[in-house]
């Protein structure tokens, strides 16, 4: 490595070789999908902050995904100290803006903004064609909906009988069970031989893009889900590629050049291994199976297909089933949307999803 040399480096190689690179001076750091350093406690973020640079960026299409600990965690390696330790920034903004308090809100954005620039996609990409969401929503079967209620109600009964101090990762495996449900029934109950609504309407929705000829990305964050997905594909003929976070990254470009070349009419990805470094405008539809707490995460899914490259109208379908979790789920994708939007554009209110949310949810009753 000479003057003026570039070197380009993933997160998993930065540690790997992680004193190599610390012990050298640079001129700059460039992080790009920064949000990989958003947990401060990790050794990635850890190797991150030992780079010694004289000038440092990053590029993050999602700086605040769940709570402000992550923004803490960016400006830790951005500008050292400016938002102070991370129990005094807990005291002094996160927690009273959670709260609802304006002028914490306000005081913070007014630190961060002069060492911010904002660019949305439409701003910078004016040659990228529509892009249209659908909200495709599912009603149960009448078993369908018989047996959800009776998980929920088994799911509230278990909560309330262990006393009044609830744990959010409790209240988190009760309505995991619930979302899984709604993906599909035998995801759950093993032996219970319902035909998933959502499976059906899902096929129907794919038969109807394979008669006009366009190509699909799916999205789960649960691969058994997808498992049962593929069984359908494959009893139908349907040809498909295929990637979830134990494919190679070998695999994983091989599997991608062939989509993007005419090689399947569907490419179904789990929703971690596919969230970002994908580029698939091959697509112009993209099916979200399951929501995810997170729109920030299903967005930067549904980017896969709609980025630089993408000449045809994209529409993306959210499949969710009606009167259940996923309803709620959605209802409560505003607010995390407002998590970012506040601090990076125009109000005050940050919020975080806390487990008397989580609860409200779960008994059917969201805020």
């Amino acid at each position: 490595m000479g003057a003026f040399d570039v070197v380009v480096v993933s997160y998993g190689l930065l540690l790997q070789d992680a004193q190599t690179f610390a012990d050298r001076q640079w001129h700059s750091v460039v992080l790009d999908e920064a949000q990989a350093i958003k947990n401060a406690q990790t050794q990635r973020a850890r190797a991150v902050m030992a780079l010694k640079a004289d000038f440092r960026l990053a590029l993050s299409g999602t700086p605040i995904e769940n709570h402000l600990g992550e923004l803490w965690s960016l400006f830790r390696f951005l500008n050292p100290g400016l938002l102070g330790g991370l129990k005094p920034f807990n005291q002094r903004f996160a927690t009273p803006i959670e709260q609802g308090d304006r002028l914490a809100g306000t005081t913070l954005k007014q630190l961060i903004t002069p060492f911010m620039l904002r660019r949305t996609k439409s701003q910078v990409l004016d040659e990228l064609p529509p892009r249209t969401d659908i909200l495709h929503t599912i009603p149960l079967s009448d078993e369908e909906r018989h047996w959800y209620e009776a998980l929920r109600q088994q799911a509230v009964e278990r909560l309330d009988s262990g006393g009044g101090d609830i744990k959010p990762l409790q209240v988190l495996t009760e309505i995991t069970r619930l979302r899984r449900f709604c993906c599909h029934p035998s995801l759950v109950l093993d032996n219970l031989p319902l035909a998933g609504s959502k499976l059906a309407a899902c096929l129907d929705i794919i038969d109807e893009l394979r008669e006009n000829h366009h190509k699909a990305l799916v999205f789960s964050q649960f691969v058994d889900h997808l498992t049962l997905l593929r069984t359908a594909l494959d009893e139908r003929g349907i040809r498909y590629q295929y990637l979830d976070g134990s494919t190679s990254p070998t695999e994983r470009e091989k599997r991608v050049a062939a989509f993007q070349s005419g090689e399947g009419e569907l490419f179904l990805i789990s929703l971690k291994a596919g969230g970002t470094g994908l580029n698939l405008t091959a697509a112009d539809y993209v099916i979200h199976l399951d929501p995810w707490w997170n729109p920030a995460v299903e967005d930067q899914a549904s980017d896969r297909a709609y980025r630089i490259g993408q000449e045809r109208p994209v529409t993306v379908y959210r499949l969710v089933m009606e009167d259940t979790i996923e309803e709620q789920m959605v209802a409560l994708h505003g607010r995390k949307r407002q998590l970012a939007e506040d601090l990076l554009a125009g109000s005050d209110g940050v919020g975080r999803l806390d487990t008397q949310a989580l609860l409200a949810v779960l008994r059917g009753s969201p805020k």
